[in-house]
């Protein structure tokens, strides 16, 4: 399977604008669309080799990256 890499904008394509505007405006969506694409990179990383790590910390990231994706799609639809 290749690596990538999931931009929210990639995840949520019809929210383009909706996400630009909350990102611009509301410092909540902001912030947690930062934490999201922080962890986004360094899972990237760690599945591409670059950053070795335990499997248990790989999934903890991977749960945090979701629930954070959870609560920004919740602000998006809101």
């Amino acid at each position: 399977m290749p690596l990538t890499h999931h931009p929210l904008l990639k995840e949520f394509p019809e929210y383009k604008d909706k996400i630009h505007s909350l990102k611009t405006s509301n410092n909540y969506f902001h912030h947690l669309m930062e934490r999201y694409e922080a962890i986004d990179k360094q899972i990237f990383r760690i599945e591409s080799g670059e950053e070795p790590t335990s499997d248990e910390y790989v999934n903890h990231l991977r749960k945090e990256r979701v629930g954070i994706k959870d609560e920004l799609y919740k602000l998006v639809i809101a």
